[in-house]
């Protein structure tokens, strides 16, 4: 069964750095670019950063400077180095990924990051 999973969330104080990791399970990993999103309460989800198979990436303008987005191939994870982090970075975090060969959508299960002030 294809998965990703997310680990790597929990609660920090403003300025603190945290790393999320999402591995995926299946063959979905290989060839496909892997998105990080997050979604803070009363607020649609956002794009946070992308990395594509050849390790090309972006970042949402309100992250950029702040967090890495990386990939292992080896292990099929992504991951997400944060920063720096601020109360509006507090959010659950997923991890998605467009599998081009099946054209499947998969979501991670979400992982919750809590910035305190």
């Amino acid at each position: 069964q294809v998965q990703l999973v997310e680990s790597g969330g929990g609660m920090v104080q403003a300025g603190g750095s945290l790393r999320l990791s999402c591995a995926a399970s299946g063959s979905i990993f290989s060839g496909n670019t892997m998105d990080w999103y997050r979604q803070a309460p009363g607020k649609q989800r956002e794009l946070v950063a992308t990395i594509t198979p050849g390790g090309n990436t972006y970042y949402a303008g309100s992250v950029k400077g702040r967090f890495t987005i990386s990939r292992d191939n080896a292990k099929n994870t992504v991951y997400l180095q944060m920063n720096s982090l601020k109360p509006e970075d507090t959010a659950v975090y997923y991890c998605y990924t467009h599998d081009v060969r099946t054209m499947k959508d998969y979501w991670g299960q979400g992982t919750q990051v809590t910035v305190s002030s």
